[in-house]
């Protein structure tokens, strides 16, 4: 039988450990369709979640936050790297070089949390058929799923008797639990939330958010957040990692992080956070110019060309992921010397 198993690698407290994951994908050009060049959607990515904690992923459209995310799940193949997950018979597996055989039972510990709750649902499938879907492919009775499903509808806040309704009759914010639902459905330990709340109005993003903390409480569950907005992922994450042009640039526990950035796009990205205290009378946003190209990012650190404190060895060679302070990595030549504001600083200069 194959073994897949790997020892000794990951903490006893870590369930997941991503490392030097790189994602690329080939640009063809031409009528033979050659190969010309590689889009670097996530270049030597690192990162790991403890179990029962939450991490986000932010940063910038295209910046390959959804292609890591997508990576782990195993939805597409990396190019190279490790994803270690620890399974719940304690053994570590590398889902990255994992097997199909040994892969499907690994899909019932590890599940998804789309974007848009409206195209992930089938329009012509009831509650029953959606959110049962995982219990039928795994071979669970019609009954046991009748059963589990409107148990999986109470926990997520919406009536059992709608499981005989279809996706056009609900709201926005109940097809997001209907999402939800569907995602536990297997009883999953590491739950992947593809920006669950970026689609919903402002006032039932809170009410999501909330359910998901329950639920993270009561099922012991753990989180890898892929988010955009910043004060979003202030109120959910124990830690979050800043994604640059397919790297990670920074990752710390989440006050340390909004209270003390060390990477100049980090601060960037909390200048932007809306601030709705009416005696804030004007914003202090960094400024920034265009994105870098992941076909052809630029050489040394992708940032340097938007960077305010960038040097010569900014611009030649490409600095090291790093640990500068506990729990505290970074990906900058300058992270040890720039005092850079935090999200209290800017509030306090606006």
């Amino acid at each position: 039988m194959e073994s897949n198993s790997v020892k000794g690698q990951m903490a006893d407290d870590v369930l997941l450990e991503v490392n030097n994951l790189k994602k690329f994908f080939p640009i063809r050009k031409g009528f033979l369709k050659k190969t010309v060049g590689n889009v670097r959607a996530v270049d030597d990515v690192s990162f790991f979640i403890k179990e029962g904690e939450t991490l986000s992923l932010v940063g910038e459209s295209g910046c390959g936050k959804t292609t890591t995310s997508r990576c782990v799940l195993r939805a597409i193949d990396p190019t190279e790297g490790e994803i270690l997950f620890r399974r719940d018979d304690r053994t570590v597996v590398d889902v990255a070089k994992a097997s199909r055989s040994t892969l499907k039972p690994l899909r019932r510990q590890m599940q998804m949390i789309f974007q848009d709750p409206f195209s992930s649902l089938n329009p012509r499938m009831t509650l029953l058929d959606i959110v049962g879907e995982p219990l039928k492919v795994n071979g669970v009775g019609r009954q046991e799923r009748v059963d589990r499903v409107a148990e999986l509808l109470r926990l997520v806040g919406l009536r059992p008797e709608f499981l005989r309704r279809y996706p056009h009759a609900f709201s926005g914010g109940q097809r997001q639990r209907i999402g939800i639902a569907r995602a536990l459905a297997l009883n999953p330990r590491l739950i992947v939330a593809d920006e669950p709340v970026s689609a919903l109005d402002v006032s039932v993003q809170a009410q999501i958010l909330n359910l998901l903390l329950e639920l993270q409480e009561d099922l012991k569950l753990t989180y890898l957040f892929v988010a955009h907005d910043l004060s979003v992922v202030k109120h959910i994450s124990d830690r979050v990692a800043v994604m640059y042009v397919g790297q990670m640039v920074e990752m710390a526990e989440t006050d340390a992080l909004f209270n003390s950035p060390k990477h100049p796009y980090t601060s960037a990205l909390l200048s932007a956070i809306p601030q709705p205290d009416p005696r804030i009378r004007a914003q202090r946003v960094i400024p920034l110019g265009e994105v870098a190209n992941p076909a052809n990012p630029p050489s040394g650190c992708y940032f340097h060309p938007r960077c305010p404190y960038a040097q010569d060895i900014c611009k030649t060679d490409a600095p090291i992921w790093e640990q500068i302070e506990s729990g505290h990595y970074v990906r900058c030549h300058r992270a040890r010397e720039l005092e850079l504001p935090g999200i209290m600083a800017l509030e306090e200069k606006a």
